[in-house]
């Protein structure tokens, strides 16, 4: 059995193992049901703040704009996410769908990539951004208020060398961001994607994308997501 073989069915296994977790039935509400509840707290904590994890501005603490129901990528899941991509994303053109507080968008950054496109739809958030990138002296990032599906889409087709996928988890934007951004990828390109769940290879299919790294953190499902070869 090739690595490559044994690598996919480790992912493969991981994800059979999350979506039976999730078929389980939900705890009665009561102490008990509250206690099993508490793993979603990670993917709330350091709303407020964003912590750069590597790269130019290591350790920086940056504020950010408090919103109900703002949900910052944890701290383990992003440092995970840029160990599998690599630390030197030197000359890589990305884009940030639902930005938010710019925590993914702003580590690619500091990170060397080139151009760095940050989308978000909400006013006070976008400039929240707007002070980031000018006390960071951020010139690869360029905010821009607006939908990140329509910003994928209006991408040329190619032209991504990763797609920074976290939308609102009680969205329906997944399916048309993964659509969008599979057409805006590079061959060799990549789709980091966070949901309330898993997706696994048979959903993603459709758009030629497939599971290549997952990892689950509390609440979060974090998959990183390549483009399948045509066979």
């Amino acid at each position: 059995m090739s690595r490559s073989t044994l690598k996919t069915s480790a992912i493969n296994a991981e994800i059979r193992k999350a979506q039976a977790a999730a078929a389980m039935p939900s705890a009665p509400a009561g102490k008990k049901g509250a206690a099993k509840d508490k793993p979603a707290a990670p993917a709330l904590k350091g709303a407020g703040e964003v912590r750069i994890i590597g790269g130019l501005w290591k350790r920086t603490r940056l504020a950010v704009a408090q919103r109900p129901g703002l949900r910052p990528t944890p701290d383990r899941v992003r440092e995970t996410l840029f160990n599998w991509l690599g630390q030197d994303l030197s000359g890589w053109r990305c884009l940030d769908a639902f930005a938010g507080t710019g925590a993914l968008g702003l580590e690619a950054a500091s990170r060397g990539a080139s151009s760095v496109q940050l989308v978000e739809s909400d006013a006070g958030l976008v400039a929240q951004l707007h002070t980031l990138q000018q006390r960071l002296q951020a010139s690869a990032v360029r905010v821009q208020r607006g939908d990140g599906v329509a910003a994928l889409k209006q991408a040329a087709s190619g032209s991504l060398d990763l797609v920074l996928l976290d939308p609102p988890f009680d969205s329906d934007f997944f399916t048309p961001a993964l659509q969008a951004a599979s057409q805006a990828l590079t061959a060799q390109g990549f789709v980091y994607l966070e949901a309330p769940r898993v997706w696994a290879d048979d959903e993603l299919a459709a758009w030629g994308l497939a599971v290549h790294r997952y990892l689950k953190a509390g609440a979060v499902h974090a998959h990183l997501l390549r483009r399948v070869a045509p066979s």
